[in-house]
């Protein structure tokens, strides 16, 4: 990456995760030690979706978080939505589910009419966007009245005793696995970085609230680097 280009400039997010999107779903497996497949789940409780639901998926990566949503609710629809195209594609060639809708899109300028949806989700994606302000008032946008809002994302380690393990794994054992798996360290690297300059579980419900959200909240996950973001939009 050249010294003057933004790592969370639009081109260059979706050129990287494009590149890794084969092996995108193995090393995130391997990163949490297979707890991404829990924090999914507890997202998609947490939402307590009502009776034939319309979710929205944005930044769905291959489709983990959609997926999970059919599971729990069969009766659903959802929209599984992301900016990389080779995400989209090999999500949409490993689903055989004509509930899940697949397309591409940019969480800060959604295709979406106002009020299209019961509820919007996503999993690691707010931390690679250049505006979180954008993405989630659009998110709020594209909400029915009473929708619901989930994220599941990194959150900064906490200085604790903890803290210096919590580190070396982030700068040197993460990276080392891109490199290992998927072929990329820089990537990895790069998604390193942005977990440890991404905004606090706290600063990110502010984040939430300015949007527009009402009763946000969290849940922090494996040792507090991983948190679960909720909220409801108020019925006009």
């Amino acid at each position: 990456m050249k010294g003057n280009e933004n790592p969370k400039d639009k081109k260059h997010v979706k050129e990287m995760f494009g590149k890794i999107a084969p092996r995108y779903d193995l090393l995130n497996r391997v990163m949490t030690f297979g707890q991404d497949i829990r924090w999914r789940k507890i997202l998609v409780k947490k939402i307590s979706l009502n009776t034939n639901p319309v979710v929205l998926d944005i930044g769905c990566g291959t489709g983990d978080l959609s997926r999970e949503v059919r599971r729990q609710h069969p009766d659903s629809v959802v929209f599984a939505a992301d900016f990389t195209p080779e995400m989209v594609f090999l999500g949409a060639s490993e689903t055989e589910d004509p509930d899940i809708h697949w397309c591409i899109a940019d969480a800060q300028k959604l295709p979406f009419k106002k009020e299209s949806f019961d509820a919007v989700i996503s999993g690691f994606l707010l931390r690679n966007v250049p505006s979180i302000e954008k993405t989630l008032v659009e998110q709020f946008r594209v909400g029915r009245k009473k929708a619901k809002l989930a994220s599941l994302d990194t959150t900064p380690p906490e200085r604790n005793w903890l803290a210096p393990f919590i580190n070396i794994y982030l700068n040197m054992i993460i990276p080392l696995m891109g490199r290992l798996i998927v072929g990329d360290s820089f990537a990895y690297k790069y998604l390193s970085d942005s977990t440890q300059e991404f905004l606090d579980a706290d600063k990110l419900s502010e984040k939430i609230e300015l949007a527009g959200f009402v009763e946000v909240g969290y849940w922090k996950k494996m040792f507090k680097t991983m948190a679960i973001h909720w909220g409801n939009k108020l019925a006009e």
